[in-house]
This record gives structure tokens, sequence and C-alpha cells, in this order.
């Protein structure tokens, strides 16, 4: 007679079977497809890290990234059927997740979020950046992103925070490569406008190779 399992050892068994999946993202696709009770964690295990930063570099320092890396599995789940190619699960699952967040920086403008927040209220820097004048950066940094369309802002946010290559930011917004690098370049313009205003960020911005140049 087999022993009872307690939920200690349910969980083990769980870990194990989140773990057990080895097949390439095709097959985790396929997995998804078929209802394979294990597939969405280990969708999550897989891509949920290098989600978190691309949501993080579009958004900053902000504390509703996990809500938004949450919602971009809901609906990259729910719309699995619109994935042609399985082989590109990660590049489509950025896009999912570049058009959610998206969708938060539409909202907080209509809702001028930041204005509303008392200034001990806004998300502090990653504990990574211990550096009191790089905590100071960061924040003047993406005061100033925040002040961009979100059409600039998102690609930008891409290329320079995360180092997409041109192709993957274009693929990211769901724009042709031409269309990225005209928005780029409007990007990094108004990014360096913005910037001039503010002494902490104007001699570092000047000192970009970013800035001044076109891109690809």
């Amino acid at each position: 007679m087999p022993k009872p399992v307690d939920d200690a050892g349910r969980r083990r068994g769980a870990d194990v079977h989140r773990l057990g999946f080895a097949g390439d993202d095709a097959a985790l696709v396929a997995a998804l497809r078929r209802g394979d009770p294990g597939a969405p964690a280990s969708l999550y295990d897989r891509h949920a890290p290098y989600l978190r930063r691309v949501i993080a570099r579009v958004l900053g320092v902000d504390d509703e990234i996990p809500e938004v890396l949450q919602e971009t599995f809901a609906q990259a789940l729910a719309s699995l059927d619109g994935l042609d190619d399985p082989r590109r699960l990660r590049a489509w699952l950025v896009r999912v997740a570049v058009f959610t967040a998206r969708g938060v920086i539409r909202k907080r403008r209509r809702q001028r979020w930041l204005r509303f927040r008392a200034p001990e209220q806004v998300p502090e820097a990653p504990q990574a950046a211990r550096d009191p004048e790089a905590r100071l950066m960061l924040r003047r940094v993406y005061e100033v992103v925040e002040r961009m369309p979100e059409k600039e802002r998102v690609p930008f946010a891409l290329r320079y925070f995360e180092g997409m290559e041109l192709v993957d930011v274009a693929d990211a917004c769901a724009v042709s490569l031409a269309t990225i690098k005209r928005r780029l370049k409007k990007a990094r313009h108004r990014f360096a406008a913005l910037a001039e205003r503010d002494p902490l960020l104007r001699e570092r911005v000047r000192a970009s190779p970013h800035f001044g140049v076109d891109d690809g």
C-alpha cells in the first residue's frame, strides 16, 4: 500500500515536475497547447527573469513590476494561439510584456500618476544601486523618460537601457525597422533636450556616444 503524501511531499513533487521539463521553447509551446499541467510553471520559470528585467527597463524603478509581470504571463497564456513560430517564443513574450507595460504608461498618463504621489511614496532604486549618486542619477533619468511620449520612451528604454539590437526593438514594438529608427532618433533628441535642463544629467548626456549620432 503506498504511503500517504503530506503537503511537503506534494510541494517536492511539484518542484520536481516543474524542473523536469528539459525541452526547447518549441517543445514547451507544444506542451502548453496540449494542456500539460506543469507547462505554465515551466514557462514562468524559464522566461520570468528576463521579462521582469525588460519591464523594469520600460517602467523604471516601480512597485507594480510584479503585477505587470503576472499580467504579461496571463495575456500570453490567453493568446498563445497568436504565436506563429514557437521557436521565437521569447521574442513573442517580450512583445506581450512591452504591450502590457505600455498599457500601464498610458493609464498613468491619463491619471497623472506621479503628480499624486508624495516623494516618500515614489519607489526606491534597486538595492543593487547602493551608491547614493547612482540612485539619484537613476531617479533623474527616469524623471526625464517619464516626460517622453510613450512611442519614443519604450524603444528608447529597450535600446539604451536593456541594450537590445535594433531589429529586436522593432519586433518588440511591433513596427518596422525603419519606423523604430525614426522613433529612436526623435527619442534621443527629446531626451537630450530634456536632460539639458538638469545640471546633473547635462554633462553626462553631452559625453554619451548615443547622442549626436544616428543609431544603425
